[in-house]
């Protein structure tokens, strides 16, 4: 999420303007509900989780420092929204939902419907072994290669250290390379 939130707007927000918070949702909810997404893999879930999210957020305003960019801030206050809430869920969902047909929109016209077939089964292996990730793993693996975070900026969103996160990340990839690939399995 680039920063969509100007220092006016936010300001504005801390004054207590609900129109300038109304504002600042708009700008930013699309990255927030993704990311939550991307964490519960439930719309459901991840709607209530961005609702909490900005719940938060609006309350702890008052409390933000500057230090980081509020877009990083509400990252962080939004992952820890949707972990929240993906630790008071059980995990019998019967429903999950892929962004397999989006992806599959995105291919150039001109793809075989074999090729499309072919993406459409990569992608859901891809999707069956992150949904299989111990949730650790999975967040910090979502927060490092779909929303390009830093070891630093994850350790910040998870609150762990950054060799904590450095060693979700790895062991994260590995799990999943070893969920792809199973035939390539691992070297001693």
């Amino acid at each position: 999420m680039r920063e969509s939130v100007s220092a006016e707007l936010l300001e504005r927000c801390r004054r207590g303007d609900e129109s300038a918070w109304a504002e600042l949702v708009r700008a930013t909810q699309r990255e927030v509900y993704t990311l939550c997404l991307r964490i519960l893999r439930n719309p459901d879930d991840a709607a209530e989780a961005s609702q909490d999210a900005y719940v938060r957020a609006w309350k702890g305003l008052k409390s933000f420092r500057g230090e980081a960019s509020f877009t990083t801030w509400l990252y962080r206050v939004a992952s820890n929204a949707a972990i929240s809430k993906q630790r008071s869920r059980k995990r019998s969902r019967e429903h999950e939902v892929s962004s397999d047909d989006e992806m599959l929109a995105s291919l150039p016209s001109g793809e075989s419907t074999e090729g499309r077939a072919d993406v459409r089964a990569e992608l859901e292996t891809l999707e069956r072994a992150l949904r299989a990730l111990p949730e650790h793993y999975r967040a910090a693996v979502v927060l490092r290669d779909v929303y390009g975070m830093s070891i630093d900026e994850i350790a910040g969103q998870l609150a762990i250290s950054e060799s904590a996160a450095k060693v979700r990340v790895h062991r994260g990839r590995k799990k999943l390379k070893e969920m792809v690939f199973p035939a390539n399995g691992t070297k001693s």
